[in-house]
C-alpha cells in the first residue's frame, strides 16, 4: 500500500464507480444508496482517504480562518484575549492566524496585506500605538472581509469594534485617589494617536470637574509607552510647581517603569498610582499601585470573536454595526492599607 493518501479518483477507480458518486457518499448525500455509502466509506478509511480542504474551501468560498493581529503577545493583557479567540473561534470549527505588529504601523499594514492574501474570512486588530492612518482596513472592506476591532480601537467611524469603558474607570480611578486624600493628581497617558488616551483625558477632566476642582492640563503628560518615555513624563510632573502626590498611568506596564524610575529617585514613598488593566504581575511587587481598572480582555476576546463570526454566518449586507461597551471595574490592591 503506497505511503501516499489516496484521492476521490482512487477510490472510484477501485469500486468501479464515478468520482461524483463518491463525493456523494462521502457526504453522506440522499442520492446515493446505503450499501454503496457504506462500501466507499470503509475503504476511504483503509486508503487512509484526507478530504482536500483546498478544494473543499474554494467550493463554499470560506477558509474557516480568522487572522488577529494585535500589537504584543507578550503582554498578559494580549495573552488572556487570545486565549478566548481561540477558545471561541475553535468551537466553531474555525482556525486562527496569529499576528503581531509589535506597535508599528508599516509592520500593521504588511500584516493586513497577507492575512487578505492569505484569504482569511475575516480579522480581528487591536491596533498599533503608531497607526495614524487607516486605509489597509478600507482595503478588507473591498474585498468583503469583515473586520472586529477590540481594545485599541482607531478614531474611524462605521466599524465594529468591543472596547472597555476606559472613560468610566479613568472618572473612578481619579475619583478613588480623592477621597484617599490627594489633590494634586497627575496622568501619564499614551499616544495621541490611540483613541484609549482621548478616553482617558477626558474621564480625568470629568472626574476633576465632578469633585469641583479645576482641570490643570499641565499634570496630564503624554509618553510612547516605553521605558525612556515614561522615565521623561516622570521627570515633568516632578518639576511641575504643583508636583503630583499621586499618578494615573496609562496601563501596568507603565506604572512598573513608573515605580521603578520613583524608586531611583527616592520617590516612591511620595506618591501612591492607580493603573489600567489589573495584571497578576503587579501583586507581586514590594510596591504596587494602589488600584488597577480591571478591562476584562478573556471578556473582550470573547465577544469581538462571536460578534467576527456572526458576521461571517450572516447574509445580510445591511449589517448594523456591533459597537460594544464592556464596563471597567476599578480594583483596589489588597495589600495597601
Amino acid at each position: 500500500m503506497s505511503d501516499k493518501p489516496a484521492t476521490i479518483k482512487e477510490i472510484a477507480r477501485l469500486l468501479n464507480i464515478s468520482v461524483s458518486t463518491v463525493s456523494r457518499a462521502l457526504h453522506d448525500h440522499p442520492s446515493i444508496g446505503l450499501t454503496t455509502r457504506i462500501k466507499v466509506k470503509k475503504l476511504a478509511q483503509e486508503l487512509r482517504y484526507e478530504p482536500n480542504q483546498t478544494a473543499i474551501f474554494f467550493q463554499k468560498g470560506k477558509t474557516y480562518t480568522i487572522g488577529v493581529i494585535l500589537p504584543e503577545l507578550s503582554e498578559d493583557f494580549f495573552s488572556s484575549a487570545i486565549s478566548a479567540i481561540e477558545d471561541t473561534a475553535y468551537k466553531r470549527n474555525y482556525t486562527v492566524l496569529l499576528a503581531q505588529s509589535h506597535d508599528d504601523e508599516q509592520k500593521e499594514k504588511q500584516l493586513v496585506e497577507k492575512m487578505k492574501n492569505h484569504r482569511v474570512d475575516g480579522l480581528l486588530v487591536s491596533v498599533a500605538k503608531t497607526t495614524a492612518s487607516f486605509e489597509h482596513f478600507d482595503m478588507l472592506k473591498r474585498y468583503h472581509i469583515p473586520t472586529v476591532f477590540f481594545d485599541r480601537i482607531p478614531p474611524i467611524p462605521d466599524i465594529h469594534y468591543v472596547a472597555c469603558n476606559i472613560e468610566t474607570g479613568t472618572i473612578e480611578a481619579v475619583s478613588y485617589l480623592l477621597k484617599r486624600g490627594h489633590r494634586t493628581i497627575g496622568m501619564i497617558n499614551g499616544p495621541a494617536t490611540l483613541y484609549a488616551s482621548s478616553e482617558r483625558r477626558e474621564g480625568y477632566i470629568k472626574a476633576m470637574l465632578k469633585n469641583r476642582l479645576k482641570f490643570d492640563p499641565s499634570l496630564v503628560v503624554s509618553c510612547d509607552l516605553t521605558e525612556e518615555s515614561t522615565q521623561a513624563a516622570v521627570d515633568v510632573l516632578m518639576a511641575n510647581k504643583r508636583k503630583p502626590s499621586a499618578i494615573v498611568t496609562f496601563n501596568d506596564y507603565v506604572s512598573l517603569f513608573t515605580i521603578k524610575y520613583a524608586r531611583s529617585l527616592n520617590l516612591i514613598k511620595d506618591i501612591e498610582i492607580v493603573s489600567y488593566a489589573n495584571l497578576p504581575v503587579i501583586n507581586y511587587l514590594d510596591h504596587t499601585p494602589v488600584a488597577s481598572v480591571e478591562q476584562f480582555p478573556y471578556q473582550q476576546g470573547q465577544k469581538a470573536t462571536e460578534i467576527l463570526l456572526d458576521l461571517l454566518n450572516t447574509k445580510n449586507e445591511q449589517q448594523a454595526f456591533y459597537q460594544t461597551i464592556i464596563e471597567s471595574q476599578l480594583v483596589e490592591n489588597n495589600a495597601v492599607h
